[in-house]
């Protein structure tokens, strides 16, 4: 006789004990299961023998006694090794068949392949050679519940030998089979004992266990008798030896698997029972899509509206500083910036262009019309520096400002209240003040910044025109505007015209320098803090959609208990557990994410046709994607912890 397979002694399992009342169910079982052994385990409902199948299996644990499998003590095993155990040692056929509904027969038989690393060509060919050899080669792809009951009990035997099934625990496999089917079974379980397969057969039916070698009958939790003495159980050579076993179980319950494959598997196992559950799937990434829908699309709006404005206030020039004098003191006089401080700073590096300004609000007359505009004195730099181009005429020359010409460049909104819109006053004349300006160009339409007065309502003039012939020549700027050469270096720029006028100046800081970079950084802060708060608000709608992942994920473990536990049986460790659950939550959320930023996208396409400033950015695309596929992990987490925690006999039994 060959070194006992399996080996118990003084087995005891209970239930019970602190809060409800202690059951004894075994009481101090011992017994010895050799290779090549056929055992029929025999008694009446609720003797245990089932209780005693789920500690063979390494589905439970006894509460004392020592079990030993192929000479290793079962209670130094940790979780890993016991999963290794059911998924290469052991192969279960239960009376309920226990298939996944949501896989098809082949998916079904392939599933302890998956757990142990087989790569997919090879356990595919197994399961087809399994199911043909059974009679399911027509049935393949058929789900359990497109099968008889016959067909079923076939498809978890196949289940049971695809890893090798060294030994077969049957828990009452014909009993919820017609005779037919049941006798088929057994013709089944005879042939696998008869290759070899240690074959633990649990019934109450006496003919059943008549087919067996072995008879063991147990009684209130008790062995009342074993055949083992009376018939020898044939012993054909090519079984699996104890120790042989023992070394494949220290050699292979440390491998990790293929996770490439088992994280194949578990994406399509999850994408079928989205799809099996179509209605509820929707329902839930309902959350998660209108969640990334709108952070995407009130972010594009606050990046829409930011850059509408930042380009509205660019147009009045971001690298422009002005130039005024001031008093240095309350009892000195104002300052004065002259001509000379004008060519001065001209001639500073960081410096590209400059521009006095002399001008003031000034009488306007056009035949019986007559309106108040401010008429500003220039160089011929002002479209440049004021990013303000003519769209209609030209601009006045260096030769009109070397001779003062009294000619005039208008802004929209004078032509419109002085010749009528859409009119053309091109080579027509005004009368400022008291002279005669021909006007030569209109500006484009620019519009106010801030509150300020209108643009459109300017008139440019000459510089020397406007002061030999508006104001005096002896008046000097108004103030002056600078053009910095690199918008970036305003500020460096504003410095050294600062330390250049203090040196002419004897030291006084008569003078004040500002600029609209400042304005137009602070409004992009007030803009970016806008977008961020409208960002916020949305993501309240995307931690919701998180919260029903999270609800329908939970609701979903207590659904498939019993799929959990099907799947410990088969060999899954809880990590395996863990992922497959995981992933299905993850899966759901870039579902969802996806869907959410189409929508998105679509509706920002709407938006643009109703003139609505809307700007993606790739940056807040796949944030918020990146967002749903968190809140998947996160709020699957919990769920699918608990999926891999659930005890493995709980889970076979739940309803």
């Amino acid at each position: 006789m060959s070194a006992p397979l399996i080996e118990l002694c003084n087995i005891r399992k209970s239930y019970g004990g602190v809060d409800s009342p202690k059951v004894e169910v075994l009481r101090g079982i011992s017994l010895s299961i050799h290779p090549g052994e056929f055992v029929a385990i025999v008694g009446a409902s609720g003797s245990g023998k089932s209780t005693l199948m789920n500690i063979l299996g390494c589905l439970d644990r006894p509460t004392s006694g020592s079990y030993r499998f192929a000479g290793r003590d079962v209670a130094e095993l940790g979780s890993d090794e016991l999963a290794w155990l059911r998924r290469e040692a052991f192969g279960f056929v239960f009376q309920g068949y226990h298939l996944i509904p949501s896989g098809s027969a082949q998916e079904n038989v392939e599933m302890p392949a998956i757990y142990a690393g087989i790569p997919p060509a090879e356990r595919h060919a197994r399961a087809r050679a399994l199911l043909d050899r059974l009679g399911l080669a027509s049935r393949t792809g058929n789900r359990p519940h497109q099968l008889s009951g016959g067909q079923q009990q076939r498809v978890s035997i196949a289940r049971a030998l695809m890893n090798g099934g060294h030994i077969i625990l049957a828990d009452e496999p014909t009993g919820a089979l017609d005779s037919h089917s049941g006798a088929e079974v057994m013709a089944l379980l005879d042939e696998l004992a008869s290759q070899g397969h240690v074959i633990i057969l649990i019934t109450h039916d006496r003919e059943v266990a008549a087919r067996a070698q072995r008879i063991i009958e147990v009684r209130d939790g008790e062995v009342v008798s074993d055949t083992a003495s009376e018939q020898a159980p044939a012993e054909p050579a090519e079984h699996l030896q104890a120790d042989d076993l023992r070394q494949r179980l220290d050699r292979g319950a440390t491998l990790k698997g293929a996770w490439k494959g088992e994280l194949l598997e578990s994406l399509q196992a999850a994408w079928r029972v989205m799809w099996i559950n179509r209605f509820r799937t929707a329902l839930t990434l309902l959350g998660i899509v209108i969640g990334v829908a709108s952070v995407v699309v009130m972010l594009a709006v606050g990046e829409g509206s930011k850059r509408q404005v930042m380009a509205q206030m660019a147009a009045f020039g971001s690298n422009i500083l002005y130039l005024n004098g001031k008093h240095a003191t309350e009892r000195e006089p104002g300052g004065i910036v002259s001509l000379d401080d004008v060519a001065a700073v001209a001639e500073l590096p960081l410096v590209k262009h400059v521009m006095p300004v002399i001008g003031e609000q000034l009488m306007v007359r056009h035949g019986n019309n007559s309106q108040s505009f401010y008429v500003g004195g220039n160089n011929t730099w002002f479209p440049e520096i004021f990013n303000w181009p003519v769209v209609e005429g030209s601009f006045y020359t260096e030769a009109d400002e070397a001779n003062g010409a009294a000619v005039a460049v208008i802004g929209q909104k004078v032509r419109d209240k002085m010749f009528g819109a859409g009119s053309n006053p091109l080579g027509q004349y005004l009368l400022i003040g008291n002279v005669p300006f021909q006007v030569i160009g209109i500006l484009a339409a620019k519009g106010a910044s801030s509150g300020d007065q209108d643009s459109d309502e300017r008139i440019a003039v000459p510089y020397s025109a406007a002061a030999i012939r508006l104001f005096g020549s002896a008046r000097d700027p108004e103030y002056i505007a600078v053009a910095a050469l690199d918008s970036s270096r305003v500020h460096e720029t504003e410095k050294a015209i600062e330390r250049l006028l203090l040196q002419r100046h004897q030291g006084k800081h008569d003078f004040d320098l500002t600029n609209d970079a400042a304005l137009i950084q602070a409004e992009a802060r007030t803009q970016n803090s806008l977008s961020l708060m409208l960002g916020a608000i949305a993501a309240i709608s995307l931690l919701v959609g998180g919260i029903g992942v999270m609800n329908i994920m939970l609701m979903t473990v207590r659904e498939r208990t019993r799929e959990i536990g099907i799947r410990m049986a088969t060999g899954a460790r809880q990590r395996d557990i863990l992922r497959q659950f995981l992933t299905e939550a993850v899966l759901l959320s870039m579902v969802g994410g996806v869907t959410g930023i189409a929508l998105a996208l679509a509706i920002g396409g709407s938006l643009k046709l109703a003139d609505i400033a809307v700007a993606f950015a790739l940056p807040a695309i796949l944030g918020a994607f990146a967002c749903a596929v968190v809140t998947g992990v996160v709020f699957g987490f919990m769920p699918a912890r608990k999926a891999a925690r659930l005890d493995p006999v709980k889970a076979l039994t739940s309803e």
